[in-house]
């Protein structure tokens, strides 16, 4: 079987994207990784944009075989060793569809931020070789390889161009990227300055703009950051006490921007309790991802007047005076089990899709994620249709 993954075109997808590459502002993601009391590993993440994508929850079987091509260079083909499910954006021209976040079956998970400042390297590389759009780095990665050290390996020798999402060379794929692995590694893909940066992520968390240095820089400013309440103070002889508990949290960011959220996600994802087992670990990250989830409304953008954002996006009750993003959707999955769960904006409540109990199934299969989110708690056997 083979899935030809043309490079992007002037469609759904691109119009969604360019609105992020234009106004910064007009995407806000936050990924993060949480471990259980057993060292077992688990990916948390949000998708946040001022409009809703036609997702699909999407299953790939070990022995699919890929295209990706990157402007006028030979067309890269690869065959899967691994299976895999993600959540993917079709491009409605080609039928193609493109890996947002996704979990293969050895546990090696891959998700899709926004990333406005994307600048990669120059096209150095003789039009006869074939290379990766970077667009596609997520069937890449999920379907050829295990932990994220073989990533990285296979990165150095592996050519990755940014391409254009629209054409002469407009709106470079605006992204960057964050994988996990079983064992706790973490690693991200970003393209900037013109440079390839391959970046590894001790503490396993990504949002969005500026660069991930920077944000680890920034981390410095926030030595200070500790779970446990001081509720007491006295100052000359007068006696203050806190009437309430919670006051741990008093110097994190408030804002939703990326840089906020940067830091309420190391915050949450390392002082959260350690779950005894999966099922309470799963609990433990959705009530984590919760401080990141986002209503309609609770920002609003107008600085943007019958532009790409708001044609994309017609915003808050259909006013293009203005855009408000929300969280889409949230997901979170499970890197032993190979469990992915998902919950869209206008449910409460998760689904979920176990990967195990597809790996019998030789073919690709998709089902659209409005038409089960709202089904039966496990949505495996939607794609066993």
């Amino acid at each position: 079987m083979m899935l030809r993954l043309s490079k992007p075109r002037l469609a759904t997808l691109c119009i969604a994207v360019a609105s992020i590459a234009i106004a910064p502002t007009v995407s806000a993601c936050t990924s993060l990784l949480y471990s259980d009391a057993n060292d077992h590993f688990y990916a948390g993440r949000t998708m946040e944009l001022p409009m809703e994508l036609p997702y699909k929850v999407s299953y790939f079987p070990a022995g699919t075989t890929f295209g990706s091509q990157a402007d006028k260079h030979h067309v890269l083909d690869f065959a899967g060793q691994n299976a895999f499910v993600a959540i993917s954006v079709p491009d409605p021209v080609s039928g193609d569809v493109k890996v947002a976040e996704g979990v293969n079956d050895k546990g090696l998970t891959f998700s899709v931020l926004a990333f406005a400042s994307t600048e990669g390297p120059a096209d150095m590389v003789d039009n006869t070789q074939a290379v990766l759009a970077a667009i596609d780095l997520g069937a890449w990665t999920l379907s050829q390889f295990d932990t994220v050290n073989e990533v990285k390996q296979a990165l150095e020798e592996q050519p990755v161009l940014v391409t254009s999402l629209l054409p002469h060379g407009l709106l470079k794929t605006p992204f960057h990227y964050t994988l996990h692995d079983a064992s706790g590694n973490s690693i991200v893909i970003e393209f900037a300055n013109g440079e390839q940066n391959i970046i590894d992520n001790p503490l396993g968390v990504m949002t969005n703009g500026p660069e991930f240095s920077w944000h680890m820089t920034n981390m410095n400013n926030y030595t200070f950051l500790s779970n446990v309440d001081q509720s007491k103070l006295e100052l000359s002889g007068v006696k203050l006490a806190q009437p309430d508990s919670g006051i741990a949290t008093a110097g994190l960011p408030a804002s939703n921007t990326s840089v906020g959220r940067f830091v309420r996600a190391v915050y949450y994802s390392q002082f959260a309790e350690k779950a005894e087992d999966a099922d309470s670990a799963i609990t433990t990250l959705a009530h984590v991802m919760n401080n990141f989830d986002r209503p309609r409304g609770i920002t609003i953008d107008n600085r943007f007047h019958d532009s790409v954002e708001n044609i994309a996006a017609p915003g808050v009750n259909n006013n293009r005076v203005y855009t408000s993003e929300y969280t889409s959707w949230t997901s979170l999955i499970d890197l032993q089990q190979r469990n992915l769960h998902i919950r869209s904006y206008d449910s409460l409540n998760y689904i979920h899709f176990d990967l195990d109990e597809l790996t019998d199934i030789d073919e690709i299969r998709h089902v659209e994620l409005k038409d089960v989110v709202h089904g039966p708690q496990d949505a495996t056997a939607s794609l066993r249709q």
